[in-house]
């Protein structure tokens, strides 16, 4: 059964390596522990096996904005993302939910959309070259 839970820190580690096969690296584990610890981390898991996470915090305009969302690359395409992303629009703090992705990640872009996200702007010189979209879901629209 998919379920989506509150990450604890117990999960920390197994957060860490989906984070690290994805980018490479470590880097973010700071980050995603005090994620943890401020209870802004949720976690999709099969089976008691986490194989995704979402962090998002309420700092944009007021609202909550998913700032990271990761899926282990064995896992993508299974749905976890939408799951993650449905759980927080259901649960979120505030009615708006908003997030971003680069204009040249095509495949968040499609996640975005599958899940009734909207554009709603666009950032430029975050990324040189790759302007930053924004996408927005009411709770409403949920």
């Amino acid at each position: 059964m998919k379920t989506v839970v509150e990450a604890s820190i117990g999960d920390l580690e197994k957060i860490v390596q989906i984070d690290s096969e994805v980018i490479g690296n470590t880097s973010r584990r700071n980050y995603i522990e005090r994620s943890i610890e401020s209870g802004k981390c949720i976690v999709a898991k099969p089976n008691d096996e986490i194989v995704g996470f979402l962090i998002y915090d309420i700092n944009f305009f007021e609202c909550t904005f998913i700032s990271l969302i990761i899926v282990s690359p064995s896992s993508r395409r299974k749905g976890y993302a939408s799951l993650l992303m449905d759980y927080l629009v259901r649960s979120s703090p505030t009615t708006k939910v908003f997030s971003s992705t680069n204009r040249s990640n095509f495949k968040m872009q499609r996640v975005f959309e599958i899940n009734g996200f909207i554009q709603s702007g666009l950032v430029e010189n975050l990324d040189e070259g790759d302007p930053e979209i924004i996408y927005f879901k009411s709770k409403s629209s949920g």
